[in-house]
């Protein structure tokens, strides 16, 4: 490892690459652990709530998983000004120790029939811990692999944020699969759903160990020696930086709106709406988003090249234009085939978004109040939008009128796609210095 006070601007390639590889690394434990409960809710609905219909379970599971992003505005103030005081490093060693609490505690929680109304309580509040993790994890991890990575290369590395995000997706659906195969449903359903909660526990312990040999950056060592700077708040951040906060805010409304549609609630939507069964719900979904992870670096390098804004024009344009017709089609077709090829459409669109996001946003803020201002309105709009889409989209099912989200969603895009076009291009208007 390289000594801690050389300069960033002297690190080479490959140094800057382990740096990013090892803070990706635990990004995919992070993400991993908060989608293993949306991967296995099919599974464990039943053990926390009382009997009912399966669309009823899923929603009140839903329902807690909204509750999980409630802590995360919370997560993202507290931890945001942690980072920014104490370093990218330390914020994002604290965020992952979080998630490891919240794992073991759903791992190993009784049942309803056990303890009654205590289940679901301890549910929530592992939630809320989880909650509390993510809405620090996702603005340290951003603020880190924009500031590690050199300047004509930040879109392509800051990228990985959503490759091992969806990677993290990707390998709890590959456990689900894998225990799928060789477990029986009645396993699953009884006990076997816990399995992966326990290896989310797992590997955060050994992402613990790897985050604490990470390397600081060299724009939050900057920030420190720089005592002109007011310190970083929430007060500091909507006094001197309220348009780049709002911009945050609203840009990213359309697009978790999309990604959690296309990905968390797609499974449901595939055994609920299409008739699939759920293996091949997990199959489709799986093999889809394997495709969409690959595509963030390209999208991401492309970026690099012709800007950021014509990626997420291209997004808000053709989210608008086709959300609606793509999901249409979806609930009427029962072909294995089909049914994939439309949710890889959906996620070729949503990459527009996904793959840029992170650095746009790391991009609008100085060194002194990053990690804040990247994770703050970032966290609000994931709780207002992101963590309420699949409860709405089960609400307006059960309503009778499920065709009303995809309206709800298109709306969404349609406001983020307004803030795309009058937002400056911060490839060329970027707050990361050279140093």
């Amino acid at each position: 490892m390289i000594e801690q006070n050389v300069p960033q601007a002297n690190l080479d390639t490959k140094t800057r690459v382990k740096s990013i590889l090892g803070g990706s690394a635990g990004n995919l434990v992070e993400w991993y652990d908060w989608y293993v409960y949306a991967a296995f809710t099919l599974y464990f609905a039943h053990a926390f709530f009382p009997k009912g219909s399966q669309t009823a379970q899923l929603l009140q599971a839903a329902a807690i998983f909204a509750v999980g992003f409630l802590m995360r505005p919370i997560g993202a103030w507290i931890m945001g000004i942690y980072s920014d005081k104490k370093g990218r490093k330390s914020g994002l060693t604290l965020s992952v120790t979080l998630m490891c609490i919240g794992s073991l505690m759903i791992s190993i929680a009784p049942t309803h029939d056990q303890i009654g109304i205590f289940s679901p309580i301890i549910l929530v509040v592992a939630r809320l811990i989880q909650g509390l993790s993510v809405g620090g994890e996702y603005g340290a991890s951003a603020t880190y692999l924009s500031e590690m990575a050199e300047k004509n290369r930040r879109g392509f590395f800051s990228s990985f944020q959503y490759v091992t995000l969806i990677a993290g997706q990707l390998t709890a659906l590959c456990v689900l699969l894998i225990l799928q195969f060789v477990l029986t449903e009645e396993q699953l359903h009884a006990w076997g759903w816990r399995i992966p909660f326990f290896i989310g526990a797992c590997l955060a312990i050994v992402v613990f160990y790897i985050r604490r040999g990470l390397l600081e950056t060299q724009s939050f060592k900057n920030a420190q020696q720089d005592k002109n700077q007011p310190e970083s708040s929430m007060f500091s951040l909507f006094k001197h930086y309220p348009r780049q906060a709002f911009t945050v805010l609203f840009l990213t409304a359309g697009g978790t709106v999309a990604f959690y549609t296309y990905t968390t609630y797609l499974q449901k939507y595939l055994v609920n709406t299409s008739g699939f069964s759920k293996p091949e719900a997990t199959q489709i979904t799986t093999l889809a988003l394997f495709i969409f992870m690959c595509l963030q670096p390209f999208a991401g390098a492309l970026s690099d090249r012709i800007g950021r804004k014509p990626l997420m024009i291209s997004f808000g344009v053709l989210g608008v234009l086709f959300t609606y017709f793509l999901f249409d089609k979806l609930g009427q077709t029962q072909d294995y085939w089909s049914a994939f090829w439309i949710c890889l459409a959906g996620l070729v669109i949503v990459t527009g978004y996904t793959s840029i996001n992170a650095v746009v946003k790391a991009e609008m803020f100085p060194a002194h109040i990053r990690a804040l201002g990247v994770a703050l309105p970032y966290a609000l709009a994931n709780t207002l939008f992101g963590g309420t889409a699949e409860f709405f989209a089960l609400s307006f099912k059960e309503a009778g009128h499920e065709s009303w989200y995809f309206i709800y969603v298109t709306i969404l895009i349609s406001i983020s796609l307004i803030v795309y076009i009058f937002m400056k291009d911060t490839k060329h208007h970027s707050e990361i210095k050279e140093h």
